[in-house]
Order: structure tokens, then sequence, then C-alpha cells
């Protein structure tokens, strides 16, 4: 029994003793805790954002059908304070857009708005349309001169304009909202594409006259 009491005092003294845990590795401990909680905040918000910009976009596809089908100012959702007043496509790069009323925050978190007190989309006039240069609007960086852009009126009417020209101005350059001259469409977003912050001094405007 003695030989055996050896054995198993030796393979007891043959685990290792865990060193006790420092201030420094619970601090450590604490910073990799609370990076694993954001980072997973982090990547469920944007999923959810994601989900719910496609839920818009089929809530507003269901609101143009009714426009095109004789209803006025036809609420995506029941608490939407803006509606869809056109569709744009750009068929060389395959893309539609509904056109929302409003150039406002609200409109362009859900997509490219019109803003009010210009002439509407497919009608006489400068029709001035803003959107978000990394969503809704961030093909602008794509259009060339003579591409097409198509407009879809509520009465079903399809009018065809012709990219122009583009230039970057400063955010304060009003001309680009006048209503005198040929029937064009004014596309605005912010510039530069690649920034890494919204909202800054400048902006990219496309001109589009019809065709």
């Amino acid at each position: 029994m003695k030989a055996r009491e050896d054995i198993a005092l030796g393979v007891e003294c043959a685990w290792p003793i865990p060193p006790r845990a420092t201030r420094a590795d619970r601090v450590w401990l604490a910073v990799v805790t609370v990076l694993l909680v954001a980072g997973t905040w982090q990547a469920g918000r944007g999923a959810w954002i994601q989900a719910k910009a496609v839920l818009a976009q089929v809530l507003i596809a269901q609101a143009w059908s009714r426009t095109l089908a004789g209803e006025t100012k036809v609420k995506p959702w029941p608490w939407a304070d803006t509606w869809p007043v056109a569709k744009l496509m750009v068929p060389r790069l395959g893309l539609e857009r509904y056109v929302l009323a409003g150039a406002d925050g609200p409109a362009m978190a859900f997509g490219p708005g019109h803003a009010t007190g210009t002439a509407l989309p497919g009608e006489q006039g400068n029709s001035v349309i803003g959107g978000h240069r990394d969503t809704h609007l961030a093909f602008l960086r794509e259009v060339k001169p003579g591409d097409m852009l198509v407009i879809e009126r509520p009465d079903g009417v399809r009018v065809s304009y012709r990219a122009a020209s583009a230039e970057v101005v400063d955010r304060r350059d009003v001309w680009v909202m006048e209503q005198a001259g040929p029937a064009r469409l004014t596309l605005i977003t912010c510039y530069p594409f690649d920034a890494l912050r919204a909202g800054g001094p400048l902006r990219y405007v496309l001109l589009a006259f019809l065709s």
C-alpha cells in the first residue's frame, strides 16, 4: 500500500499549479469581453439595418404599384411621412430606384428624394433629386455622358433623359436648383464618394437633359 500511495502522490504532484490571475490579466479579459460585446452589437445592428432596407424597398415597390393603379400619395407604411413620386432607371447599369417625396433626412434614409419646389420627375423644368453617396446614389460615379436615364411617372408614362455632364460644386451653389432652362434632371449627392464622413462642403452634380 505504501508504494501505491507514493504513486498516487506522484501523479497528484505532476499537475501544474495554475498561476494566480494578475490585475493586468483581469483588465485584459475585461477589454476583450467589451470588444466582443461591441462587435456582436455592431454586427447585429448592421444586419438589422440591411434587413430594414430590404423590407423598405419591398413596401415602397408595393406603394408604387398602387400609385400606378391610380392612388395618390401612397405611404409605404402607415407612419411614413413620404411616398414614391417616380421610378428612376439606368438601363446600362441595370438598376432601379424609387424616388420619394422630400429630399430630407427621413425620406433619403430609404431612397433618393425629390426636392420640394422643383419640377416633378418627368415634367417640364428642373427636377432635383438628392440621395446618399454611399447607398442609393452611389451609382452616379459610374454614369457616363450619353447614358440614358429613364423616369417612370405616376401615370405610367416613361420619359428619357441623356446624361450630359457632371461637376463638383460647393453645397451653397444654389444655381443647381434653378427652374429656368430646358427640361432636365439634376441628381445631387455628397462628394467625395469615398469620404469617411458624409455631409462635407462639396456636392457631386449630374445633369441629364430630356432626350
